[in-house]
């Protein structure tokens, strides 16, 4: 079982090359300043009320609560400063950054235009919200927003983004929220050496978060919580390179054909007679 890193995430303590990441609380009427000369930035309200100034725009941005309602995203080039402002109580949120060049202008992003799809089916199906992903404009920077129900796995069939197979290289964090007391559990691994197999599993609660360094990926959340991940991800890609896919483990991507292919209706092995709880 892996440690949980601590935010700030760099590249320095994540071992990296390309993401940062943080969570940040600001009391009633604190301020917050982001400015980086090389970098482009992506802020994600998580709960309470903000002025937020863009650059020479200011916007006002509130979010009662993740499980609640989406959010508009602040974002930034290199260059161009950040102000976050809390009104009306705390204000919490994400930011995070990767290198870039200055293609697009800082702006507020309209919650309207999020593509959100459900994914998988059986026990790993979930709500993905693609909040910063193509053909939305960015040049490093990949955001999801993720809603998975209590006791079900997402990210599943497996799959890898660092480079190998021919999959892009992407560095990724998870951020992990649930709506009551209980656990998830995430598993990085690969075996492209048999000999020598990689495994480092995370287990937290609301408000921690996982590294994905490299390796296949997927995570669960615990029978009694729902649960909600922010991805910040990071890499190669540049502009509309964003939309490529990761690589899938092929030997579990048959479920996709049928989602219930194989699934028990208990009782399966046992006496004559198996009670069953009404």
């Amino acid at each position: 079982m892996r440690s949980l890193p601590t935010v700030p995430v760099t590249p320095e303590t994540a071992g990296w090359e390309y993401l940062s990441f943080n969570v940040i609380e600001l009391a009633q009427g604190a301020t917050h300043h982001h400015l980086l000369d090389d970098e482009e930035t992506a802020l994600t309200p998580l709960s309470g009320s903000a002025e937020l100034r863009l650059g020479d725009e200011v916007h006002a941005v509130s979010r009662s609560s993740v499980f609640a309602e989406l959010a508009p995203l602040g974002y930034t080039p290199p260059g161009v400063p950040m102000m976050v402002t809390a009104t009306g109580g705390p204000f919490t949120f994400a930011i995070g950054s990767a290198p870039a060049e200055g293609r697009y202008p800082a702006r507020l992003l309209d919650p309207a235009a999020i593509k959100s799809e459900v994914r998988g089916g059986g026990a790993a199906h979930r709500q993905v919200n693609h909040s910063l992903a193509a053909p939305i404009e960015a040049e490093r920077l990949i955001l999801y927003e993720v809603y998975v129900p209590r006791g079900t796995w997402s990210g599943w069939a497996p799959h890898r983004h660092d480079g190998i197979d021919g999959s892009p290289y992407l560095e990724e964090v998870y951020y992990f929220r649930l709506d009551r007391e209980g656990f998830w559990m995430h598993r990085n691994w690969h075996d492209d050496d048999p000999d020598h197999p990689w495994e480092e599993i995370y287990r937290g609660g609301d408000g921690d978060f996982a590294l994905v360094p490299g390796g296949y990926h997927s995570s669960v959340a615990c029978p009694g919580s729902n649960m909600y991940f922010l991805n910040y991800l990071a890499g190669e890609l540049v502009g509309d390179e964003r939309a490529t896919p990761p690589c899938f483990d092929q030997q579990h991507t048959w479920i996709e054909a049928d989602w219930d292919d194989g699934a028990w209706d208990l009782p399966v092995v046992g006496p004559s007679s198996v009670e069953i709880p009404k």
